[in-house]
């Protein structure tokens, strides 16, 4: 779901988020990956105005792009049914996609398959699959402030969105009135990779004041997917969640079933001899 009436700006937009601010309680679930549940200060119309995250280490665990458009049935799964073909302990989108229900919105592509080699106004790339030495394994390319043709064709895997939190730490998103359920990634100061689902609506402006507030120390983010098809999917540690996005500023309209989609991310255990 593209927000028709997002508008990407420069610097910061309103001020900070007003309310309290508690500090997430971090459940570890295997070495390398946590999962919390986090009450967003600034309350939704509707929900339970929480921020499901699952924060993990590269240096434990690789993202892998996965592509109905890159198997031989073609066919689109849920984050579910990603995560369990392919031994993946946490699944999410992997951003929007065209009408075609197959095609990514911009551009995606990872070692041996092309989804859409376009590059698109879109400023954000996330990026992984390092193919030389001393790359971080999984990085936000900004291309405001990175020279995205010199260290794009240093990742074997790039899939193209929208910014949300710029190098410079900003809120590049306009206030607008619709809201929707969100699915975005981040990455930390520390390096980690952040899989971020908040059922709730929320404009994209204040869902990113919200987590800015929070103490996440988030660097930048980017946009995957919105509405109804916005999930996350985690298996590990014991602990299995499934949560799905709602129909958008009416209010979470009834929707609670995962749609199947057809482009997504997916974690594994570096360690796993099986993971590839």
């Amino acid at each position: 779901m593209r927000p028709a009436a997002a508008v990407a700006v420069s610097g910061p937009m309103s001020g900070p988020v007003s309310g309290p601010v508690s500090g997430p309680i971090w459940q570890v679930l295997e070495p390398g990956l946590e999962f919390a549940e986090i009450r967003l200060p600034q309350k939704s119309t509707s929900g339970d105005s929480t921020a499901r995250i699952v924060r993990a280490d590269p240096a434990v665990f690789g993202l892998r792009l996965l592509n109905a458009s890159a198997r031989s049935d073609g066919a689109a799964r849920t984050a579910r049914d990603w995560a369990r073909s392919g031994d993946l302990v946490a699944v999410t989108n992997a951003a929007m996609y065209q009408a075609d229900g197959r095609t990514s919105v911009s551009l995606m592509r990872a070692p041996g398959h092309v989804n859409n080699a376009h590059l698109s106004r879109d400023r954000a790339v996330l990026a992984f699959d390092p193919l030389d030495s001393g790359l971080p394994p999984i990085q936000i390319i900004d291309r405001s402030c990175q020279d995205f043709a010199a260290v794009g064709r240093r990742y074997g895997s790039l899939v193209q969105s929208i910014r949300m939190i710029s190098c410079k730490r900003d809120n590049v998103w306009s206030q607008q009135p619709s809201a929707w359920s969100t699915a975005a990634i981040a990455t930390d100061a520390g390096g980690k990779v952040l899989l971020i689902h908040v059922r709730s609506p929320y404009s994209t402006h204040d869902l990113i004041a919200n987590l800015l507030a929070l103490p996440l120390a988030i660097q930048r983010a980017m946009y995957l997917e919105g509405g109804p098809p916005a999930q996350l999917y985690l298996r590990a540690g014991g602990r299995e969640i499934e949560v799905v996005g709602s129909r958008g500023s009416a209010g979470l309209g009834g929707n609670r079933s995962a749609i199947p989609i057809p482009n997504a991310l997916g974690l594994y255990r570096l360690a796993d001899p099986d993971a590839g």
